[in-house]
């Protein structure tokens, strides 16, 4: 199996997010072409500043909420990389309609568009959101539970259309269930901010991160690169059959748990950060955190089986959180202080 795309012409939604702007960059490097469509509404200009001279990289400003902006952005690709959406739990809950227009009749409208232009293959990013409250740990993808956000509601319907186009339209479709995707360019600032970014950012600036609850709630944090060689291997690795393995099910059968298999504490992150973080200013071993409310929609705990991934698509994690967080750290130091 090819293991690296290279000459293609690519298309990246949310290009100028976290995750978008790391897939431009390595793509790019392998001298792929390049499309990044953003509307920077939550993606930034300074993420795809180093880009903009590329003569492989093409900017469009533009909303997936737009069907003609979804034709135009596809005309020629080979491969999509859907990662265009309205994150953040909390901000589902306070504006469902919003996050259900973008999320859900977004990704429609890119799905259209990719059956339309006939692409190889449309690479989409879902969420461990959709577990819900299934109790069962680890996280295997045959066994969700009900969601318990409307943001997670939104990435269940996007794997269910997806798999409706496959049946339907002969189109390729992968879906990455990511779990708590970390590292450079991830935006510390804003109310719905990451964890990771928003509690270093706290620190540096020697202030007390809350932690939402006793601390005890865990989850599976995922350093980015991992990520990005999962979409790269999502594209390349051949999709299984119409009959499901001992791994797939009808409804998950090309939806795949994207993270390193392993978890930690909210309580086990904080320590973990403010360790990385003394190294460059020792002020901040004396920082303790402040416990507030459980949000709700939360779930507990998250841990993923990546032994679909491994076995179908030869994904392989690079990094574990503990190598993550200290380069994440690093990365937060030089640009944020």
């Amino acid at each position: 199996m090819k293991h690296r795309l290279e000459n293609n012409n690519i298309l990246i939604t949310g290009g100028a997010g976290f995750i978008g702007s790391a897939l431009c960059e390595y793509f790019l490097a392998q001298d792929n072409n390049v499309v990044c469509l953003d509307n920077f509404l939550t993606g930034h200009r300074s993420n795809i500043e180093p880009f903009i001279a590329n003569k492989n990289f093409h900017f469009i400003e533009g909303d997936i909420r737009d069907p003609e902006i979804c034709r135009k952005a596809m005309d020629g690709v080979d491969y999509v990389f859907h990662q265009a959406a309205l994150g953040s739990v909390p901000r589902s809950i306070e504006n469902p309609a919003r996050t259900n227009e973008i999320n859900i009749n977004g990704s429609l409208n890119m799905l259209i568009a990719a059956r339309d232009a006939r692409v190889k293959r449309f690479v989409y990013a879902s969420s461990s959101s959709v577990y819900g409250d299934a109790p069962g740990l680890p996280k295997v993808e045959d066994a969700i539970g009900e969601p318990l956000s409307p943001y997670a509601v939104t990435k269940l319907v996007n794997e269910k259309y997806a798999r409706v186009f496959s049946d339907i339209y002969d189109i390729e479709t992968v879906g990455l269930r990511y779990f708590n995707v970390f590292g450079r360019r991830q935006d510390p600032n804003g109310a719905y901010a990451a964890v990771i970014p928003k509690w270093v950012k706290l620190m540096i600036e020697h202030e007390r991160p809350v932690i939402n609850g006793d601390g005890s709630y865990s989850r599976d944090f995922t350093y980015i690169e991992n990520v990005v060689h999962a979409n790269e291997q999502a594209a390349l690795a051949p999709l299984p059959g119409p009959t499901p393995s001992s791994h797939t099910s009808p409804l998950t059968s090309h939806v795949y748990n994207i993270a390193f298999g392993g978890n930690t504490t909210l309580n086990e992150l904080f320590t973990i950060l403010r360790d990385n973080l003394t190294k460059y200013d020792p002020k901040i071993e004396k920082l303790d955190p402040v416990y507030g409310p459980k949000r709700p929609g939360d779930i507990p705990h998250s841990l993923a089986s990546i032994e679909k991934a491994r076995e179908l698509l030869g994904y392989q994690p690079q990094y574990d959180a503990q190598a993550g967080f200290a380069k994440a750290c690093e990365w937060y130091w030089e640009n944020l202080k």
